[in-house]
């Protein structure tokens, strides 16, 4: 393990994920950095994987725009590869392998999430708001890949079965009907 660059802070708490806040200057200081920050997404605070899934969400609104919907899988996907490499180099300079500033994992699950949901921004929130709950209870697998999987892939991995067990409650959701309801109700505003 390299030593970690003396340009973040350190500070207490009793999650080992939060126990650096990396700076701008980190962020920007490699490629990797950059990827794993998501662009300085993963410095702000409070709540970096709040604010990476925000990021996410914004962004994926111009893939919409851009890909045809079959394509839409492409940049989940390549985040996600891309993810597994910065995420595990960011770690290694932080000294922490899955601290709460990397937040491409946030991104790369939350862009292959609202690929599958339909267009628009009711779904888009609903899928915000999905992924942000199934994330942080982390229910297994993605606890058990939380807990024992410190790597790059460890850390993109966890966010994906989030992503899925998001997509999950919504289908959910949309079988009993409250999908309709609410796009007649977006729809009447």
């Amino acid at each position: 393990m390299r030593n970690p660059p003396r340009i973040f802070k350190k500070y207490s708490d009793s999650n080992p994920a939060y126990r650096v806040r990396p700076s701008l200057r980190f962020c920007f200081s490699s490629p990797a950095h950059t990827i794993a920050l998501f662009f300085g997404a993963g410095v702000m605070r409070p709540g970096p994987g709040t604010w990476g899934s925000l990021a996410a969400a914004l962004s994926f609104f111009c893939f919409e725009g851009l890909l045809p919907a079959a394509w839409l899988l492409l940049p989940g996907a390549a985040a996600f590869f891309c993810g597994v490499w910065a995420a595990g180099r960011t770690g290694e300079d932080l000294g922490v392998q899955d601290a709460g500033a990397i937040v491409i994992d946030e991104v790369a699950a939350v862009w292959l999430l609202l690929a599958v949901l339909p267009a628009g921004i009711f779904w888009t929130l609903a899928g915000f708001l999905a992924f942000r709950v199934f994330d942080i209870v982390k229910l297994p697998p993605a606890s058990g890949i939380d807990r024992r999987m410190h790597s790059g892939l460890g850390v993109m991995l966890d966010d994906v079965f989030a992503a899925l067990w998001a997509l999950a409650a919504l289908q959910a959701l949309s079988w009993l009907g409250w999908g309709e309801f609410c796009l007649r109700w977006t729809a009447s505003g």
